[in-house]
């Protein structure tokens, strides 16, 4: 955003302007929000109309003004009355000469509040849904090419056995599908509070239609329609706040995928592993004070912001629990804050990782070393099982590779190749029930994967498949 827009004379968010998507900002800036009220509005007033309850001529006036915010003019009524949607009431009211008189008839605030979050969640979880399924159709690719490249994998930071760099890549998919999944279930499933005034009983509307063949039921089936959003069946002032609690610990599951994958490129990226690296641009700064440094700044930022929605939902999980008798107003302060700040940072997390994984590295030179150094050592447990098949003693057998382990492994310590399948090849009590050949090749590590790639290609395509199906479900 340029400067032009606000002045860095105060406090700024870093969501106005750092992190988030010019479209998620939109979303949840007070100009959209006045915007969706004034459309509430509107769409109440013609549900109103067609029961008969006000005039046509009231409803043309306030829909040919609806666009028409004055936010200077709102903020100043604010200033007065300390009431946000009151102030957009009396600025809007001001600019209908006809059908002014009528806005908000029958209506509590939190009836056009509520409403108005539950539509700005719903399009919000779509803009995160769309930003994931770009992520997972770019890792889709990537897990195909990738599917037979060996790869060290080590399990407590220390090397284990062999992988693919596709199996790992299918696993940060597999969560990622699961999120995606389960966020797309939680956007079909947003509900709004409908038309149900103060406590939720609907009294005002059941006064306000009497004498007409209506009911509140049927007024609020008419507003909601119009909205393209279903009502909870019950509320109480407020929509119930496991929604918001909802919402939120959808995100934050999200927010541990991509914190996972983020970290685990950190750690890859370090030369001691040297096997992956995020994009570096050419001009990019690393460090301030060392010119070498090619810190990985992005994969950080996405494990901070995430680090951050993973905190939000013990906010809502509070809100909702103290939401006390059918309604009170201590969570109305932190939701301004917890929904858009969700969001946003789940956003900016979000496509910060698609650019990542869209430009980053790998480093072949860096997995072949990795696994000529310690692959080797995985593969001792097929020799092991080789040499009991061939009538060995386990035992006796184990104790000889662990001995011949340890010489190996100082051996790499001291920065020399690994010359773990020479000493095993050489060793007579071994050769004695597998061939020196045999022994060479059961120490193959590239080899030792498994069913790794049948396994990836095989998610790949249930991947590409399930794809498919949740985007013609948008």
């Amino acid at each position: 955003m340029s400067s032009e827009q606000f002045e860095h004379s105060t406090f700024l968010s870093p969501f106005t302007w750092r992190y988030g998507s010019e479209a998620m900002r939109a979303l949840w800036s007070e100009r959209h929000k006045r915007g969706l009220w004034r459309s509430l509005w509107v769409a109440l007033a013609e549900a109103q109309c067609a029961a008969g309850l006000v005039s046509q001529a009231e409803v043309d006036d306030l829909r040919a003004h609806q666009s028409d915010l004055d936010m200077v003019r709102s903020q100043a009524i604010e200033a007065e009355i300390h009431h946000d949607l009151m102030s957009e009431v009396r600025t809007y009211a001001e600019q209908c000469p006809i059908g002014g008189g009528v806005i908000h008839l029958g209506a509590t605030s939190m009836d056009i509040e509520d409403n108005a979050d539950a539509l700005r969640i719903r399009d919000s979880l779509a803009l995160i849904q769309d930003v994931l399924q770009q992520l997972l159709r770019e890792l889709t690719g990537q897990i195909q090419q990738f599917a037979t490249i060996p790869a060290m994998a080590y399990t407590h930071l220390q090397p284990a056995e062999p992988t693919t760099v596709g199996h790992r890549l299918a696993q940060y998919a597999q969560d990622l599908l699961t999120d995606l999944e389960e966020i797309n279930a939680v956007r079909k499933g947003v509900r709004g509070k409908g038309l149900k005034g103060a406590v939720g009983t609907a009294a005002s509307y059941a006064h306000l239609l009497q004498g007409t063949a209506q009911t509140p039921r049927d007024l609020e089936a008419a507003f909601m329609g119009r909205l393209g959003l279903t009502p909870f069946p019950l509320t109480t002032q407020v929509y119930p706040r496991k929604q918001d609690l909802t919402v939120l610990n959808a995100l934050a599951s999200l927010a541990a995928s991509l914190h996972k994958m983020a970290f685990d490129l950190r750690i890859l990226q370090s030369p001691p592993f040297g096997e992956m690296a995020e994009p570096f641009g050419a001009k990019q700064v690393g460090s301030s004070a060392m010119p070498f440094k090619r810190n990985p700044i992005n994969s950080e930022k996405v494990c901070s912001l995430a680090r951050y929605v993973g905190t939000l939902p013990q906010v809502a999980w509070q809100n909702a629990a103290d939401c006390l008798l059918e309604r009170t107003l201590d969570d109305s302060a932190n939701r301004r804050v917890i929904l858009a700040n969700a969001f946003l940072a789940s956003d900016e997390a979000l496509r910060t990782l698609l650019r990542i994984v869209q430009g980053w590295q790998i480093q072949k030179a860096g997995l072949e070393r990795n696994l000529a150094l310690y692959g080797v050592f995985a593969c001792t447990e097929a020799l092991l099982m080789e040499l009991v098949k061939a009538g060995a003693d386990r035992q006796a057998m184990h104790e000889t590779i662990r001995t011949h382990c340890l010489s190996a492994w100082a051996a790499v310590q001291q920065g020399t190749t690994n010359p773990l399948a020479a000493l095993l090849a050489d060793d007579p009590t071994i050769t004695r029930f597998v061939a020196k050949e045999d022994v060479l090749r059961l120490l193959d590590s590239p080899a030792y994967v498994g069913d790794a790639i049948q396994r990836t290609l095989d998610f790949g395509a249930v991947l590409e498949i399930r794809l498919s199906e949740i985007a013609a479900e948008l």
